[in-house]
């Protein structure tokens, strides 16, 4: 029986269709796009596609170009979760570099185990987690608020403590494990005050004013914060209207950076605290060529850099080695060769992919400046490890996450030689 020369064309034409998809190797960027989360994530955007577009000059990966595919999770996070099922399942990425907040990570967790995906997550977060498919290239509590308390207990001599954060688990998480600590080094429970607000919070006047009063028991007081995404800008706002000022009740946050310092009038903030692993002011080569790149690809002068979009660079190129090393796209593969990778971070060290998906990191603290830039103050003499499990939650300190053999399981209890269900 012969075949039409139009059934035949047809014929070809999916062929040929085929082909060119499976010559580009598909990378998913789920980052909010709009929502309270917008003020931090589309950056994070950007970022992603800055990388992919720099690798495409270079000849691609695998001798395939690679294609974004970009997605709007709209600060919602059942919609996340929604979001990354098409990416896996619809779109067919072989990776997902996204998220921020962690109830948006953890709607996505799930579903990147279920589908067998891989998700490089960005931002600092409040551990006790350890996935299989993600991997960890924010500050875990160790990297970044731990020191901080240290930083303030020792240098600055802090005595009590305000603990404000959004209502959600990154907050929730990270000031019990702060509250543990605290109290080991001998804090009263009097001396710490814990506060929530739920997300885009933009009421501060009574919170600030309980926070001012907390602070005029005659010991030097600071603020920790974990407040997240646009909230931060009438916070600062209000601080400053009631005349708090690094002087008297100085803020050290976890969630602030310089993009969203670029909306505030940081004069008033001058001296508060935030607490990164890196900071657009590092001098280092890496990190002048990062920015001169971000601002040439933005075509903004003004745009400035980040800590999560370091932490975007590190992930990416982290899992551009370990495709090489596979020679394949394969999530098993790409898993298995990117433990103990190692590349460079923006403050002129390197960051190492540990077995338990986090990496390592230096800790800095930077006060902020007139011209919404941070000058750093403090850093860890070296690297330090990120710690999946902490070791000041009951139930945590004796877990660790090993994912290579013959451990191969997130949450490893040394006591009972087990990894837990």
């Amino acid at each position: 029986m012969r075949v039409s020369k139009f059934v035949t064309a047809v014929l070809a034409a999916v062929i040929c269709i085929s082909a060119e998809a499976a010559d580009t190797i598909k990378v998913g960027v789920l980052h909010s796009l709009s929502g309270t989360m917008a003020i931090s994530e589309t950056t994070l955007k950007d970022t992603v596609l800055m990388l992919i577009d720099e690798q495409n000059k270079k000849g691609g990966l695998l001798g395939k170009k690679l294609e974004a595919v970009v997605v709007d999770p709209a600060s919602d996070w059942p919609l996340f979760a929604e979001k990354a099922g098409e990416l896996l399942t619809k779109d067919k990425v072989d990776v997902i570099f996204g998220c921020w907040t962690s109830v948006s990570r953890k709607s996505v967790l799930p579903v990147v185990e279920a589908n067998n995906g891989i998700l490089f997550y960005p931002v600092q977060y409040e551990g006790e987690e350890s996935s299989k498919n993600i991997f960890y290239t924010g500050a875990a509590p160790n990297q970044q608020a731990i020191p901080a308390i240290d930083y303030l207990a020792n240098e600055v001599g802090v005595k009590r403590w305000v603990l404000a954060g959004t209502d959600y688990v990154y907050p929730r998480t990270t000031n019990k494990i702060l509250e543990t600590y605290l109290k080991s080094k001998g804090v009263k429970s009097e001396d710490i005050l814990i506060n929530y607000t739920p997300f885009g919070h933009s009421d501060w006047q009574s919170i600030v004013s309980d926070i001012k009063k907390f602070g005029s028991a005659g010991k030097k007081t600071a603020v920790v914060s974990t407040i997240n995404g646009d909230a931060n800008v009438p916070f600062y706002k209000e601080l400053a209207n009631q005349g708090v000022s690094a002087d008297n009740i100085p803020v050290i946050a976890f969630s602030v950076g310089e993009e969203e310092l670029a909306g505030i009038d940081t004069k008033p903030l001058v001296g508060h605290l935030a607490a990164w692993n890196y900071f657009q002011s590092v001098k280092s080569p890496a990190n002048d060529a990062f920015i001169k790149s971000w601002k040439t690809f933005i075509k903004d002068n003004k745009r400035v850099t980040n800590d999560p979009m370091e932490a975007t660079y590190i992930g990416f190129n982290m899992w551009v080695k370990a495709v090489e090393k596979a020679k394949s796209t394969n999530v098993d593969k790409v898993s298995e060769a990117i433990i103990g990778i190692s590349v460079p971070n923006l403050t002129g060290g390197t960051a190492v992919m540990l077995k338990n998906h986090h990496i390592t990191k230096p800790v800095l603290i930077g006060e902020i400046q007139a011209d919404g830039q941070f000058e750093t103050v403090w850093q860890t003499k070296g690297l330090v490890d990120g710690d999946a499990w902490s070791d000041f939650l009951d139930g945590s300190k004796d877990l660790e996450a090993d994912w290579t053999k013959p451990i191969s399981c997130g949450n490893y209890n040394t006591k009972t030689k087990k990894c837990l269900k």
